[in-house]
């Protein structure tokens, strides 16, 4: 499940409408709208706001809005898998 999907089944599970989170997030409803389609990316304190406003984890919901913006970098890269491997050793051996 991507971003925007997780977005949407969380507000939709709430009884929320976009134009109710879009006014708290200060942008309007066609912005919202194509935050959950995933035509538009949302900038990372609007995921920290839409957490507290949907009542989930924001690590969680952070690690997948990351998650998003890593896989629409690097989708069309050939040596993409093994890239984030390399960068999955790289954190590991920092973290020591």
């Amino acid at each position: 499940m991507n971003f925007g999907e997780r977005i949407r089944k969380l507000r939709e599970s709430q009884g929320l409408l976009q134009r109710q989170l879009a006014a708290d997030l200060e942008i309007d409803t066609p912005m919202f709208s194509k935050i959950e389609r995933g035509e538009r990316k949302a900038k990372r304190e609007q995921v920290e706001q839409l957490a507290k406003l949907l009542h989930t984890d924001e690590t969680q919901l952070l690690s997948l809005w990351l998650a998003n913006q890593i896989f629409d970098f690097v989708k069309d890269e050939r040596f993409a898998s093994d890239s984030l491997n390399m960068v999955i050793d790289w954190m590991k051996n920092t973290k020591k």
